[in-house]
């Protein structure tokens, strides 16, 4: 694969390319689904464009429950098309991308007044397992109370039926977005973030024929012609659909909010992912333990405030420590355990009478009368499927007759035809790399974000060996670079939250590194000693939102 860069230090060029050519397709929205869009069009052959008003992953796409799971919960509102759906789709991102998407084993206790008891559990798993295709060797395990005990003995035993142990996959929502975005620009496509629609361009026959921009990095507006725009903007549709001479009629979006909380490992050391019921409600929630942290959630309620700023609430946090402490009696959680949290916005598409966990989460497209293409609802687990449709339908549009490529098509740094290969990588590497004073753990930290593209952070850490003593200050440096000149990595937050999410799962180690990683930006941004106190100081709220439900 030819990995070019995609630097931060050229936006410019970038910029001016987006000015002056015209596009086949302009995709509006940086999240999972545009970053698909974008890369199913650019591999059929289009002339692509992708803008993003923020960073790239910045709204509901790094807020995810971060897994490529099957949907085993539909099953009870009978979508068997959609787990069908996503149960194959799950198996073709894992292959795409196996050092972001990774099998991870789920526990199911069946309890007492639980919402499937032992039979309907037992016969829902054997569904999930055929709908979804899965592997004989991940299908589903029935177990009995004192096997589920001795799996997981955190969990309560009084109310213990029984258990199903089953497969879905964990993965770094935000890394595979960036993958995706990566892989994209790999095939000629050109994605800018913090490139605002401001308006849209009409053709003289009243069809959308490109948009208004606003580089906030830049301070300038630019115009960008294309044949088709795509409106990829996740929570945002209806807010962009209202640019449009149309405006929003017929369906429109419907968000509710989820919450994501993160707890020491040690305050909740679960020795597999859990699904467990929440018995406030009758809802279920996810225990995901990740190296020194287990992450829980999540919540399902209606949101209607800022859509740029959804953060947990007290509520929300109590909510889900309720929850696990239930299931878990003797973790004994309280608010003061809890390192981290995340909020994220499901734009869903509005279904009168329904509650938030009732509502579909199917895609559906929207087809203005000026053609703007809106496309909405969906999962993570079916992005990339997503894209094919919406591709499908703009291939109709222009009366052209196109396949997509991405089914099998690897994303930047997921050369690897196993999980025994990527361990291979991990060990080769590791060799390689203790003559810098690397560790096995730095490694494998590294391989499970960039892949195969390690190889390029090595060589700049051998690079930087004579100039940055300490170990870990030098593979920081040498991570930072690649961030920035291979992923668009504007500033702090791009970098901690979305490109590494040390944010939301090494919040306690960031205290002594940022002003570490803002003078090696500043450094290599030329950033003036003004503008590094800015990026300084967004980080810092940042780093304080996710906490805000403590006051």
């Amino acid at each position: 694969m030819n990995t070019g860069t995609f630097s931060a230090a050229e936006r410019t060029t970038w910029l001016s390319k987006l000015e002056s050519e015209l596009f086949d397709l302009l995709v509006i929205g940086g999240g999972i689904t545009g970053a698909g869009i974008a890369l199913d069009a650019a591999t059929r052959g289009l002339k692509v464009a992708l803008i993003e008003k923020k960073d790239f992953a910045w709204g509901t796409s790094s807020r995810s429950t971060k897994l490529i799971h099957g949907g085993l919960r539909y099953l009870k509102q009978l979508e068997f098309g959609l787990v069908h759906e996503v149960g194959i789709e799950r198996a073709i991102v894992h292959a795409n991308a196996p050092h972001v998407v990774i099998p991870e084993k789920m526990l199911l206790p069946i309890v007492e007044d639980g919402s499937l008891g032992k039979r309907l559990s037992s016969i829902g798993l054997w569904v999930y397992d055929r709908l979804a295709s899965v592997e004989k060797e991940e299908r589903r395990k029935m177990l009995e109370k004192d096997v589920v005990v001795g799996l997981e003995p955190l969990v309560r035993p009084d109310i213990l039926l029984g258990g199903g142990l089953y497969y879905e996959y964990r993965t770094d929502d935000a890394r595979l977005t960036i993958e995706n975005i990566k892989t994209a620009v790999d095939n000629g496509a050109i994605c800018v973030n913090y490139a605002e629609l401001t308006d849209f361009v009409y053709k003289e026959n009243g069809y959308v024929g490109g948009a208004v921009v606003k580089d906030h990095i830049g301070n300038q507006t630019i115009k960008v012609n294309a044949r088709r725009v795509v409106n990829a903007g996740g929570p945002w549709v209806d807010t962009i659909r209202t640019y449009d001479k149309e405006g929003v009629v017929g369906k429109r979006l419907h968000l509710t909010k989820g919450v994501h909380i993160v707890v020491p490992y040690e305050k909740l050391p679960l020795q597999q992912s859990v699904y467990f019921d929440v018995k406030k409600d009758n809802r279920m929630c996810f225990a995901i333990p990740r190296g020194n942290i287990t992450y829980i959630g999540t919540t399902d309620t209606f949101y209607d405030k800022s859509i740029d700023q959804p953060n947990a609430t007290r509520e929300d946090v109590l909510y889900i420590l309720e929850a696990t402490n239930y299931m878990f009696p003797t973790a004994k959680l309280n608010i003061s355990d809890v390192e981290s949290s995340w909020a994220g916005l499901r734009p869903l598409i509005h279904q009168d009478g329904k509650s938030p966990s009732e509502l579909s989460r199917k895609d559906e497209i929207f087809y203005s009368e000026t053609g703007l293409i809106s496309i909405a609802g969906g999962k993570l687990t079916g992005y990339r499927k997503m894209a094919e449709r919406v591709l499908n339908f703009v291939a109709k549009t222009m009366r052209t007759k196109s396949s997509s490529k991405t089914q099998k098509l690897r994303l930047s740094g997921g050369d690897f035809d196993s999980t025994e290969a990527i361990q291979a990588y991990v060990y080769k590497v590791t060799g390689e790399a203790k003559q810098i004073g690397l560790r096995l753990e730095h490694i494998h930290a590294l391989v499970y974000r960039y892949g195969t593209n390690t190889d390029i952070i090595i060589n700049k850490a051998y690079e930087l060996y004579n100039s940055i003593k300490d170990v870990e200050e030098r593979l920081l440096s040498a991570e930072i670079w690649y961030s920035i000149h291979y992923e668009m990595t504007n500033n702090l937050c791009d970098f901690l939250i979305r490109r590494t999410g040390r944010l939301y799962f090494e919040r306690p180690t960031l205290e002594h590194t940022y002003h570490y990683i803002a003078n090696q930006m500043a450094s290599m941004l030329n950033w003036s000693e003004e503008r590094k106190q800015k990026e300084v100081q967004d980080f810092e709220q940042a780093y304080a939102a996710v906490m805000n439900f403590k006051r």
